[in-house]
């Protein structure tokens, strides 16, 4: 699980409840007529705006935020430059053993690839198609989450001016001018919380997500499209070291060389 997303959502979710429950109780700022309002309107909008299939699966995206984990640039650099030492010594056939240990379903791919013989360029081809097609599923998860986030403060509003209109037809009794006013800003108050609370931050997180893994998938392709071409392991080695910033990549060097 991902501590900062976890860390981040019970602390926004906390001091906003610890500042609720100081100014009073909880039940105050519970209205079912406003939860329908916000909660079911984004939702609804959200499926009108998108195909039903794409905002259910934008469930499975979300879970990338919470539990996905990027793997380590520097794990993929040492990796990639056994794989080389061995083709270098033994030939490319000989990584076909290690093919099946390996658990990244996209390297796994993609040294089965080159151990099969294809030329580098099919190689590098049917890789980059791959991420194309990821980074725009990811795309289009964050996209769907971030379009959330721009719904529910609109549909706040619409329950406010529903709260209003309500309040001023029956300004004659006192009594239903507070459950009025409820509705008004209680719909407010949530499409505001679901926005900038969780939609919009859980959207940028997947950005986050998304840049992560295609960079993993960029890297491993050109460490695939390297030995292909039977290149020395420092060269391959300096080839992935580009993907990354030079403070990684020197921390690299020294875990390399301690």
């Amino acid at each position: 699980m991902d501590i900062a997303t976890l860390v981040g959502t019970i602390s926004a979710f906390g001091l906003v409840l610890v500042a609720i429950l100081m100014g009073g109780g909880i039940g105050m700022f519970i209205n079912i007529p406003s939860l329908m309002i916000v909660v079911g309107g984004t939702l609804g909008t959200t499926m009108i705006n998108y195909p039903l299939k794409e905002v259910l699966g934008t469930i499975g995206v979300i879970k990338n935020a919470f539990f996905s984990k990027a793997q380590g640039v520097e794990e993929i650099i040492k990796q990639f430059v056994e794989f080389g030492s061995k083709a270098r010594r033994e030939g490319i056939l000989a990584l076909e053993a290690d093919v099946k240990n390996v658990s990244d379903e996209f390297l796994k791919k993609g040294l089965q690839l080159s151990v099969d013989g294809l030329e580098p360029q099919a190689i590098e081809n049917i890789m980059a198609t791959e991420v194309d097609f990821l980074r725009e599923r990811h795309q289009l998860g964050a996209e769907i989450v971030s379009t959330m986030g721009t719904f529910a403060p609109a549909l706040g509003m619409i329950g406010t001016l529903i709260g209003l209109v309500q309040m001023l037809q029956s300004m004659d009794d006192p009594s239903s001018i507070g459950p009025s006013m409820a509705v008004a800003l209680l719909t407010t108050f949530y499409g505001s919380v679901l926005a900038n609370l969780i939609f919009m931050p859980l959207a940028g997180k997947l950005r986050t997500r998304s840049k992560e893994e295609t960079l993993a998938k960029e890297m491993i392709t050109e460490g695939v499209i390297s030995l292909t071409k039977g290149e020395n392991p420092r060269i391959l080695e300096q080839k992935m070291l580009a993907f990354i910033s030079p403070k990684i990549r020197k921390a690299a060097f020294e875990q390399g060389e301690g």
